[in-house]
């Protein structure tokens, strides 16, 4: 592996995260707090505590889960779609860099932003409600697994894509509800039992159970179906990815 490029491209993907601090880094922490302040405001005067835990450090978790799936998916997206729009993309394709390198070097970055954030949000959290982390080394391994998968999603994305308006497609219509609707804000054992049920075919509710479970050792599932699922879906994309990087699809026209 030509590390030397996958270091530059690295770099240039990570500068221009600080030439653009407001979008990258500032815009997506006052979105979630506001998120934080306005549901733990709101919902946690009605719901005091679930499981023991009081309801603003409850959803400390889903909030950061929520952050890192669409600033995974908007990095990596934009990252790759971007140098296709302006045409750099062949200077890029034309240099001794392989498709593995490049997509090592633009996942990387947008997982890198992503786990950023993720702190950012995760300390900013701290001065408002109490928080506990029984396994931190846990939350970290769910972190780095849910932004490196959700950055293949989006390079997918942004690989498919051949408009401004398709970068947002699926996160808008598909991945914000998925989110939504996958304990981000509530535990599934609130929801009779019908949507429990339907519940766990919402690939969104492992992530935030797994990440939940390392905060305060409760989850709506067990830990090992919560990292099995999120290694399935890192899988899954890995393959999509191998199969585009093996064909060529909309990097070689």
């Amino acid at each position: 592996m030509n590390l030397h490029a996958v270091r530059a491209i690295y770099r240039f993907e990570m500068a221009r995260t600080w030439r653009t601090l407001m979008q990258s880094i500032v815009s997506p922490v006052v979105s979630t707090s506001l998120y934080f302040v306005v549901f733990g405001a709101a919902i946690g005067s009605r719901i005091p505590e679930v499981g023991g835990i009081s309801y603003g450090a409850f959803i400390v978790p889903g909030l950061i889960m929520l952050s890192l799936l669409t600033q995974s998916i908007s990095n990596a997206s934009f990252g790759i779609y971007f140098p296709k729009f302006t045409g750099t993309i062949y200077e890029l394709l034309s240099a001794p860099v392989s498709y593995l390198e490049i997509v090592f070097a633009n996942v990387g970055a947008a997982a890198t932003k992503s786990i950023i954030v993720g702190l950012i949000i995760l300390a900013t959290a701290g001065l408002f409600v109490p928080l506990r982390i029984d396994h931190p080394l846990w939350m970290l391994a769910f972190l780095v697994l849910t932004s490196v998968t959700f950055s293949l999603v989006g390079f997918i994305i942004g690989i498919w894509a051949d408009g401004f308006e398709k970068l947002q497609v699926v996160p808008l219509l598909i991945v914000t509800p998925l989110a939504f609707l996958g304990g981000t804000f509530y535990s599934i054992d609130m929801l009779p039992p019908p949507w429990q049920q339907i519940a766990l075919f919402n690939p969104v509710v492992y992530l935030v159970s797994g990440c939940r479970w390392s905060f305060y050792g409760q989850a709506d599932v067990s830990l090992a179906l919560s990292l099995g699922m999120t290694l399935a879906f890192l899988a899954l994309s890995l393959a999509i990815v191998a199969w585009i990087l093996k064909t060529g699809y909309r990097l070689k026209t």
